[in-house]
């Protein structure tokens, strides 16, 4: 009898703590706005970073405490490289792929169609050159382009917005700045050049997602 019991106390507990959780699966898609480092210690002035390119993810978000949940998420983003100075540029093909779990501060949906919520967390960011490397490039006396790849430490900040079309279909928009030191092994410093060391990633996003 008292197993029986406890069996019937743990099932209870199982089935309320599966009540309790709530989880939310989506796919978003956006843009890549980078934020570029100034290259000092050379001659002429010059900068360097990456182009604005597209965005697509997917997200895996567990609602676990009312106004505080998770999220699981990844990205990839279509950024190529790039050195600037004065009216001249030149660039080169690249990706990059983000990993990151972030904590979700919400308003509670209550009756409201409309629900927000700020984000925080971190994760990793492999900045990848896909270009092919050539003897001689523009601006080579600010830095070079390498087809190889490097993994970074991120920090991800930014909130959004979800508006409920049906009981557990939404729609998000939302933004997130990936924080990242600068990938210096893909855009490597020329001889006597610095490079910034602190990049952002603006990426502004928009989606959809199912709660059950």
């Amino acid at each position: 009898m008292r197993t029986l019991a406890l069996s019937i106390l743990l099932l209870a507990a199982a089935a309320a703590a599966g009540r309790a959780q709530q989880w939310e699966v989506g796919g978003i898609g956006g843009g890549g706005f980078l934020s570029n480092v100034a290259v000092t210690g050379s001659p002429g002035s010059a900068t360097a970073g990456f182009q604005t390119g597209a965005a697509f993810g997917a997200f895996l978000g567990n609602n676990l405490y009312g106004h505080i949940g998770g999220e699981f998420r990844y990205a990839y983003l279509q950024n190529n490289l790039q050195l600037s100075s004065g009216g001249s540029s030149v660039s080169f093909s690249g990706v990059a792929h983000v990993v990151h779990y972030d904590l979700i501060l919400r308003t509670s949906r209550k009756n409201s169609p409309v629900q927000f919520f700020a984000a925080i967390g971190g994760g990793m960011k492999i900045f990848r050159g896909t270009g092919a490397e050539a003897a001689y490039q523009p601006l080579s006396q600010y830095g070079y382009f390498t087809k190889t790849q490097a993994l970074k430490p991120m920090a991800s900040v930014g909130g959004g917005m979800k508006y409920f079309i049906r009981r557990n279909v939404c729609l998000r928009t939302e933004f997130r700045d990936y924080i990242t030191a600068f990938p210096k092994e893909i855009i490597a410093p020329a001889p006597g050049a610095k490079f910034g060391s602190i990049l952002h990633d603006f990426v502004p996003m928009v989606g959809l997602s199912y709660e059950f």
